[in-house]
């Protein structure tokens, strides 16, 4: 009989990356392989390359830890996506749900345990997010991209598998990235990636400083959707709404990189060994877990940080200048960093949910 596993999680593209690379090792096993996610989602773009997977969109209400109006009429749609869910996992019958967090996924863990399914979810940071705070209860095993979440007493289904990476990223070729952005390999080339949110600030700095940055680097610029301003086309600079297939080229060209803190990007600089100015969001929810994350990775010496309120032309160019100056030793620690078996181990857990060995 064919094993059937649901795949949640969404709201940022962090939220769906470590399923996309755990979807095709479940069709290389021959699952039946659903996703349950928002109707307009990011989520949803995102999953839509796989040809492998049967989307589902189920009725989602934002999470928020602050007095808003928006949040009761939210619950209500978290309810209705409550309902929804149950119906559908009752439908699909799975052997397991992987949920990546997100508000996307709330819902779907409730229905799940209502239903009875065995429930993995995934902790990418390393304070949990509300999301996950929810959903802890109610999981057989939560997963965890931080030895240091797993160890925390509370949570005693915490399991450390490590950060879940794209394996495509190992394969970036430098010539193929400078090749694709016009670049050539007498000048350093500086990556700077806004990501899919809060990407505004981060694109005035460097909308700012553009000149004195191309006298010293070769800019790459990811702005996010929409955000590529024309004006700004000028040798030696290359911007990008949004990078898929050629990301792992870009990176590989890449000398040192300026990015927020998300745990998912920054995880993936760790394992190719890319020094980092992180410039994480303060304010809000999860993105407060952004300031723990960045702080973490300064203190291990895998990368500097700037926060945003201290972000001026000067100090900007100052902490790029001392990060690339200072870029083998941020690499010579990140050597010695263990990056766990991350899509391996959470497999062996999704094997043994479908055999009943989870507990």
């Amino acid at each position: 009989m064919k094993q059937t596993i649901v795949f949640t999680g969404g709201g940022s593209a962090g939220h769906v990356s470590g399923n996309l690379v755990l979807i095709p090792k479940c069709a290389e096993e021959k699952w039946d392989i659903h996703y349950i996610g928002s109707k307009q989602g990011i989520e949803r773009m995102l999953v839509s390359d796989c040809q492998e997977v049967k989307y589902h969109a189920i009725s989602t209400g934002k999470l928020r830890r602050y007095f808003s109006w928006k949040n009761g009429i939210d619950i209500f749609k978290v309810m209705r996506g409550i309902c929804q869910s149950f119906r559908l996992i009752k439908k699909l019958k799975p052997n397991v749900i992987f949920s990546k967090g997100g508000f996307v996924a709330v819902p779907v863990v409730l229905g799940a345990r209502l239903n009875k399914v065995p429930i993995i979810i995934y902790e990418p940071d390393l304070n949990l997010g509300l999301a996950n705070k929810i959903s802890l209860p109610f999981a057989t095993h939560m997963c965890t991209a931080f030895h240091e979440t797993a160890k925390k007493p509370h949570y005693q289904k915490a399991i450390y598998v490590g950060p879940i990476i794209k394996e495509a990223y190992k394969s970036g070729n430098t010539v193929r990235g400078l090749s694709a952005c016009g670049f050539t390999s007498e000048k350093p080339v500086l990556l700077i990636m806004g990501g899919s949110q809060g990407a505004h600030s981060l694109n005035q700095m460097v909308k700012s400083v553009l000149y004195q940055l191309v006298e010293k680097f070769q800019v790459i610029h990811i702005c996010g959707k929409g955000k590529v301003e024309d004006s700004l086309s000028i040798p030696g600079y290359k911007s990008y709404e949004f990078v898929r297939k050629e990301l792992p080229d870009l990176l590989a060209a890449a000398a040192i990189i300026v990015s927020r803190a998300g745990s998912n990007s920054i995880m993936e600089l760790l394992a190719l060994q890319k020094p980092m100015l992180l410039i994480p969001h303060t304010k809000g929810g999860s993105r407060s877990g952004q300031r723990v994350n960045a702080q973490y990775f300064q203190q291990a010496g895998y990368a500097d940080m700037l926060l945003e309120e201290q972000m001026t032309d000067q100090s900007f160019m100052k902490a790029i200048q001392q990060l690339y100056e200072n870029r083998f030793a941020y690499i010579a620690k990140m050597k010695k960093h263990d990056h766990g078996g991350g899509a391996a181990v959470v497999m062996d857990l999704i094997r043994g949910e479908r055999s009943g060995l989870g507990d």
